[in-house]
């Protein structure tokens, strides 16, 4: 048994049973993959992968058994080569960050580049997506941190914690009639064609949740991911935008004007996480520091020794949250 086969059908499920795009991810040949899973399969005497003449249809009861250990190991291997990087290379490495255009866009540069000043030997790289995307990057070892606001339920194989509340800003052309009003209410912003976010997206949960309680329909007539895409309709008259406060700048967003809506709103709540069990270089803790100041080292190191993310939650209960 080598290290390479665990990795090869790791590999093979993450990317679907397609062994070809497998072989494309690894570097390496289809026909390669094959024969190695196949000595692993009669090594064993079990088979890890149904087939279909060439090609694979599912996993077998004992081939989830199997690669769920399997993972376990190329994880514990990875911990361990990051030790040995600690000791070695102490200020050098790279850092993989998960999370949605919004918090790339506006949370993230301003700690990114006071990160990268004290860490310039640190390769930095952004993944941006979906909740799904996002977990899935971090569960799978593809992204070092996970940085979400929705759908929490996703999260489950990484250590989630609080980093600081956001809310809702209603965005609108200057001379727009809602700027005459001195606190809109939802039944106002009801009347409205309302510009937002992708379902799934930067906190478009509490939007939703927020028109249903109030028994009201939101009229929304244009969704994106991105909130500078939805800045765009905006101005171009399609409706009033519902995005998070922060993604607002005056002067940057000229000819448009932000309306506070945090009365509207509950306020979301951003988390960072990591896979359970993974080895935290220093740098990583310095990052999560940087990016969520109450979330020191010791702080951190205590919520991965909790076993459920219930009692994660507990160790924060009672700390106030910056709010952006």
């Amino acid at each position: 048994m080598k290290l390479q086969q665990l990795r090869y059908i790791v590999e093979v499920l993450n990317h679907n049973l397609n062994v070809s795009a497998t072989a494309e991810s690894l570097f390496t040949s289809q026909p390669g993959i094959s024969k190695q899973v196949r000595m692993l399969e009669d090594e064993l005497g079990i088979q890890i992968f149904e087939r279909s003449g060439k090609h694979l249809t599912h996993v077998t009861t004992a081939g989830e058994q199997v690669i769920t250990i399997a993972r376990s190991i190329l994880d514990q291997v990875d911990n361990i080569k990051a030790v040995a990087s600690e000791h070695t290379m102490p200020d050098q490495g790279r850092l993989s960050i998960a999370t949605t255009h919004t918090q790339a866009r506006y949370a993230l540069p301003k700690k990114i580049k006071q990160f990268m000043e004290r860490y310039p030997k640190v390769s930095l790289h952004m993944h941006q997506g979906s909740p799904e995307q996002i977990s899935t990057a971090a569960a799978k070892g593809k992204a070092d941190f996970a940085i979400a606001t929705e759908a929490m339920h996703l999260y489950q194989e990484l250590v989630m914690l609080p980093c600081y509340h956001w809310n809702r800003s209603i965005i609108v052309p200057q001379g727009h009639p809602l700027t005459k009003v001195g606190k809109v209410s939802i039944e106002q912003l009801s009347a409205q064609p309302i510009v937002t976010y992708v379902h799934g997206f930067t906190g478009r949960s509490e939007l939703d949740r927020a028109f249903k309680e109030s028994g009201l329909e939101a009229n929304v007539v244009f969704t994106a991911t991105d909130s500078d895409v939805i800045k765009t309709y905006v101005r171009s008259g399609l409706g009033v935008g519902v995005v998070a406060s922060m993604a607002f700048d005056a002067e940057a967003d000229k000819g448009l004007v932000a309306i506070p809506a945090a009365h509207l709103f509950a306020p979301s709540t951003t988390k960072i996480g990591f896979r359970k069990g993974t080895f935290l270089r220093s740098y990583m803790f310095e990052f999560i520091e940087t990016f969520a100041p109450h979330l020191s080292k010791t702080v951190v190191e205590e919520a991965m020794q909790q076993r459920t993310q219930e009692a994660v939650d507990r160790l924060f209960a009672d700390i106030k949250l910056p709010t952006l």
